[in-house]
């Protein structure tokens, strides 16, 4: 992994959020361009700004180096999953391979 992974998976977050540099600069409570100047290679966040990061998208810093394109996502069906009985979860099983099948 190198560090073009952190630039592209915070682009990759930050999209699928539907927001832009300047506003997520500007959520973190940072200069209009500082989103820009990790995006562009200028710059890394720090450790302290990683973890912000992570709070911004609600996610967990094993989620962001994941890799899914929706982790939020992922974890708000994992815990609705949770809640079913075994039955369902078996049902839940089938459809998800049989989609896989493609």
């Amino acid at each position: 992994m190198d560090t073009s992974f952190v630039r592209e998976r915070i682009t990759q977050l930050r999209m699928a959020k539907g927001i832009s540099e300047y506003q997520m600069s500007y959520d973190l409570g940072h200069s209009r361009g500082y989103i820009n100047n990790i995006t562009s290679g200028k710059s890394l966040p720090s450790l302290t700004e990683l973890f912000a990061i992570c709070d911004y998208f609600e996610i967990t810093l094993p989620e962001f180096f994941g890799g899914a394109s929706n982790p939020k996502l992922i974890k708000d069906v994992n815990s609705g999953l949770e809640q079913l009985n075994e039955k369902d979860l078996h049902l839940i099983q089938s459809f998800v391979e049989r989609l896989l099948q493609k």
